[in-house]
């Protein structure tokens, strides 16, 4: 009479159904979420500043020119507003690809899933030393804590979402 092992446990077919479909789809909603929450977040601050479009204005002269460049005319400032949206979104939507699959892997090894959070707030603390390194500029125009803020709100909304979708994921430190 053969025994299971107790170390050995059964998973869910559910659990490791990480399908590149269902893992693109969570890349595209999370980032697309992340992406609507830190715009929405930004328009907002620009808004009750007198400013719209002020941010993401100054984050795509930023990322085209190498410099800060508010004195533009507003044709070329809503073309490059648009413009940087897009690519705004594509970054997004890869970090959720990336979260999806991290997730997906965590799930079938629950000793991972705190790593995947410490990887997460390593990205975090390195976007904002890159940023401050090699676009000084832009924390001159921008508060750092207003991008601090915004990314850890739509961390926030991203993880919410994520949550949601892995409820059954277990997490060990």
């Amino acid at each position: 009479m053969a025994v299971p092992s107790p170390s050995v446990e059964a998973t869910s077919p559910t659990l490791s159904t990480a399908t590149p479909e269902r893992l693109s789809y969570e890349g595209v909603v999370a980032g697309t979420l992340g992406a609507l929450t830190i715009a929405l977040w930004f328009f907002l601050i620009d808004l009750f500043q007198g400013r719209p479009l002020y941010t993401p204005t100054v984050l795509a002269s930023a990322l085209l020119y190498g410099e800060v460049n508010t004195a533009l005319e507003s044709s070329l400032a809503l073309r490059l507003t648009v413009g940087f949206t897009f690519v705004h979104w594509l970054v997004f939507t890869a970090l959720g690809g990336f979260a999806a699959w991290m997730l997906s892997i965590a799930e079938r090894n629950a000793n991972l899933g705190f790593g995947v959070l410490l990887l997460f707030a390593f990205m975090e603390v390195g976007f904002l030393a890159t940023v401050a390194v090699f676009a000084q500029t832009v924390f001159q125009a921008l508060a750092w804590q207003m991008v601090l803020i915004g990314n850890l709100l739509a961390t926030a909304v991203m993880g919410f979402y994520f949550w949601r979708r892995h409820a059954h994921m277990e997490m060990y430190p």
